[in-house]
């Protein structure tokens, strides 16, 4: 200790010294005399993101905080994106690494690391931890790779010290003893600081830090609040618009099945058998869509559908020969195409198991697959089509 006295002792002397009244002497100064300041010691190289590429991974590799690559380059969040250009600042090496004082441990940022878990972990308060990083910007986020002072022992605020300061100005601005400020960080000889050593100043705390870190921590939870509170009234208005136009289609089929129902006229269902040599393809069905036009928005239906349950066998309408059994792509699921000769075909669509193979001969009545809802289907059903030509034909024209 009395070490410290003497060393304090004589940077008081020494301060007292140059406030004196200096003598000059008349002698002339040289007129070629140009005095140069030091070289700059900090500068910054230009990188690229590229892809893969994390803030601590890009600060690992050029050995600085992750903090400081975004304050220059004035990132809000540490989310990079490839081609964004970041200023990595760059530190001439000192002689030495910046000095921590004892009891303080540099901890390494993990992700998922929050103030509240760290400090709970090391048994300190976050107001403890704010006054040993007071250049924190969030209660909340911690950049992953960055480094938070820990005060183990005596607690209070820990500051760089300033280009051209000493121990005996930082105390004499925060009124603390220097020689108690000198014991805490373990210095026998004050001198020896550098500018931009860390110096614990004990007994000090960030209160007015924290407490607009805790402001700005409830202004951001209340703007995530009312972020989620509009998310859920859109999804709210965007559900109430689909039951509307549901209920809209839902009304606009029922009126156009009532109004096909009511314009088929009696005598197209009685053209007689051999004219197209047909039968129909099921039993026990109802005719849920005819064909033609179903209205404004919807497509041209180029069929007949037969609701029937599940399972009912389907039966050729005519003999002929397969000439698709399987998976369409679109629509029609799992389908059977019969060819009958003279151009005639007939398809039968949206099966639950088909029972032919391609290129089988059929007869007329033969089961050749199973009522289902494969496809673009809202229930079971047979969509059942007749094309001569290769054009789509009404089916009840050619049914008995």
């Amino acid at each position: 200790m009395r070490g410290i006295l003497g060393t304090l002792c004589v940077l008081s002397c020494s301060a007292l010294a140059l406030a004196k009244p200096l003598i000059l002497s008349p002698l002339p100064l040289p007129e070629a005399t140009v005095e140069v300041g030091q070289a700059a010691k900090k500068g910054w190289v230009v990188y690229e993101v590229r892809p893969g590429d994390t803030l601590a991974g890009v600060a690992a590799r050029y050995g600085v905080d992750p903090r400081h690559i975004m304050w220059s380059s004035g990132l809000k969040t540490d989310r990079l994106q490839v081609g964004q250009r970041l200023l990595i600042p760059l530190v001439a090496q000192e002689d030495r690494a910046p000095r921590v004082p004892p009891g303080v441990e540099a901890y390494r940022v993990r992700p998922g690391d929050t103030l509240q878990s760290v400090a709970s972990r090391y048994g300190v308060s976050v107001l403890d931890l704010v006054s040993a990083n007071p250049s924190l910007e969030s209660l909340d986020r911690l950049v992953a790779g960055s480094v938070l002072y820990i005060p183990k022992k005596v607690k209070g605020l820990v500051v760089a010290l300033p280009e051209g300061q000493t121990l005996v100005d930082l105390a004499a601005r925060f009124g603390l003893s220097p020689v108690e400020v000198a014991r805490v960080n373990g210095l026998a000889n004050p001198a020896e600081l550098k500018a931009g050593d860390l110096v614990l100043l004990p007994g000090i705390q960030a209160k007015t830090t924290y407490q607009r870190l805790l402001a700005k921590q409830e202004a951001e939870r209340q703007a995530r609040l009312e972020a989620e509170r509009r998310r859920q009234e859109e999804l709210r208005r965007l559900a109430e618009e689909r039951r509307r136009q549901q209920a809209l289609a839902q009304g606009a089929r029922q009126a156009q099945a009532q109004t096909q129902r009511a314009s088929v006229k009696p005598q197209v269902r009685r053209v007689s058998y051999q004219e197209g040599g047909m039968r129909w393809p099921l039993s026990g069905f109802r005719i849920t869509t005819y064909f033609g036009q179903r209205g404004a928005f919807q497509r041209y239906h180029t069929g007949i559908d037969l609701a029937a349950p599940y399972g009912t066998p389907i039966v050729a309408a005519k003999a002929g020969q397969v000439q698709v059994a399987g998976w369409s792509s679109y629509g029609y699921g799992f389908h059977v195409v019969v060819d009958h000769g003279g151009g005639v075909e007939t398809l039968y669509a949206h099966m639950s198991r088909i029972a032919v193979r391609s290129g089988e001969w059929v007869e007329a009545g033969q089961v050749i697959g199973y009522v289902g809802s494969t496809g673009w289907s809202t229930g079971p059903h047979l969509h059942f089509e007749v094309r001569v030509g290769g054009v789509a034909r009404n089916p009840l024209a050619y049914l008995p």
